[in-house]
């Protein structure tokens, strides 16, 4: 993975919402009478805001590079991905070659070609998750076998398949590292989920800011991204943040973004036919369905993507996630092979109180990685947040803090 962006801290946000509201009541009156990356090998953080948002958020230390992600798959049942008829960032460290893991073939579908309207999508998916095998959890696992946390940790944790970030604007070297993640899990036929996280003003200037210096090189790094994928199965979880957290910016710099993603999804597309290509939805605490459904609508989520993800580093309830995706993509419109993804990380007793968003205590994993979920439209439950690493207030940003992921893992 590479770096992710941290969001801005609760307390402005809340008072920017506080100034929100004022101001749309005055205006209802008036009218009757709206992730530091660290190069910290294989770590994610992630914030939550008083309000319930949430952005992908990474601790700060060394400058993002492509750090591994965390989970090993456990030998899980053979899943289908597939749209049911009817989420600081973490960087990618390639630091240990990828594992085994292969992507199981899904229906040959037409290749998405830049500029296309709606051309087909890759068909279901039959294969079990991948998972990449260097982590920090990995490491801590192998460094303390003599641990009495070892033992669920690594059957819990350090089992499962998530994510792989690539956070870092690298031009040259990001192909490279794509590749050797999706070798590998072509070599055990699994499905990879990978995060490209270098939009431009990521997280709007706070303190997970980076990315490609602008959107001209944000498609350049896209496209070397996409070259990384091969002709695999992937799950592609573009961009968190990029829809739901745009609001910093100016219609024009707003509407630019998304011609930019709408662009990646089909260059990912036409690079990998087989590849599925997902859309920031935020999540259930923050805007409302319909609200969402527009912004994705204008990112081109309903015609070049193959759905939209929500959750990400957040802790959100999967039943109220999956209702929410579903009520997101009915407004949304579009095709009906349209699905969702959810982070279930680490959602397993829901939010915390408003407010305490770092390191919260009470928390614990959510549903295992699959792509079967027999869910309407929701076609995976992934751990797109690695569990285990620290939000900042445990350990440092992006580390990983085996007291957070032992109490995750017994919660």
């Amino acid at each position: 993975m590479a770096g992710t962006g941290v969001r801005r801290s609760v307390a402005q946000r809340e008072r920017v919402e506080r100034r929100r509201a004022v101001r749309h009541h005055a205006m209802a009156v008036a009218a009757s009478a709206v992730v530091a990356v660290s190069t910290v090998t294989g770590v994610l953080t992630a914030t939550a805001g008083g309000d319930g948002r949430d952005t992908a958020r990474p601790g700060t230390t060394r400058s993002p590079v492509l750090v591994p992600l965390p989970a090993v798959p456990a030998p899980a049942a053979a899943t289908s991905l597939v749209p049911s008829p009817s989420p600081s960032p973490p960087s990618v460290v390639l630091s240990a070659p990828p594992g085994p893991s292969r992507t199981a073939a899904p229906a040959t579908p037409s290749a998405a070609v830049p500029g296309s309207g709606s051309p087909e999508r890759a068909g279901p998916v039959n294969a079990t998750l991948h998972r990449h095998p260097a982590s920090q959890v990995l490491d801590w696992v192998a460094a303390h076998r003599d641990d009495p946390r070892r033992p669920l940790i690594e059957s819990r944790i350090a089992a499962r398949p998530a994510a792989v970030w690539f956070a870092a604007y690298n031009p040259g070297a990001v192909t490279g590292e794509v590749r050797a993640v999706t070798a590998g899990a072509a070599e055990a036929g699994r499905v990879p989920v990978l995060v490209p996280y270098a939009i431009p003003d990521r997280d709007c200037g706070g303190a997970s800011q980076g990315g490609a210096p602008d959107l001209a090189a944000y498609d350049g790094w896209i496209r070397e991204f996409a070259a990384g994928l091969g002709g695999g199965a992937s799950i592609v979880v573009l961009e968190p943040d990029s829809v739901a957290l745009s609001d910093c910016l100016d219609a024009a710099a707003r509407a630019a973004r998304y011609a930019s993603l709408a662009r990646a999804a089909r260059t990912i597309h036409a690079a990998s036919p087989k590849a599925r290509v997902y859309f920031d939805a935020g999540h259930s605490g923050w805007h409302p369905a319909e609200r969402q459904a527009d912004l994705l609508r204008a990112a081109g989520a309903a015609s070049s993507g193959d759905g939209v993800f929500t959750n990400v580093a957040n802790f959100h309830r999967t039943a109220d996630e999956a209702a929410y995706a579903r009520r997101v993509l009915a407004a949304l419109g579009g095709p009906a092979r349209l699905g969702a993804v959810i982070d279930t990380s680490r959602n397993g007793n829901g939010a915390p109180a408003a407010g305490q968003w770092c390191d919260p205590a009470g928390r614990a994993l959510g549903r295992a990685p699959t792509t079967d979920t027999g869910e309407a439209r929701i076609d995976a439950y992934l751990w797109v947040r690695l569990p285990g690493e620290s939000d900042g207030c445990t350990g440092a940003a992006g580390s990983f803090a085996p007291d957070v992921a032992y109490e995750l893992a017994t919660g």
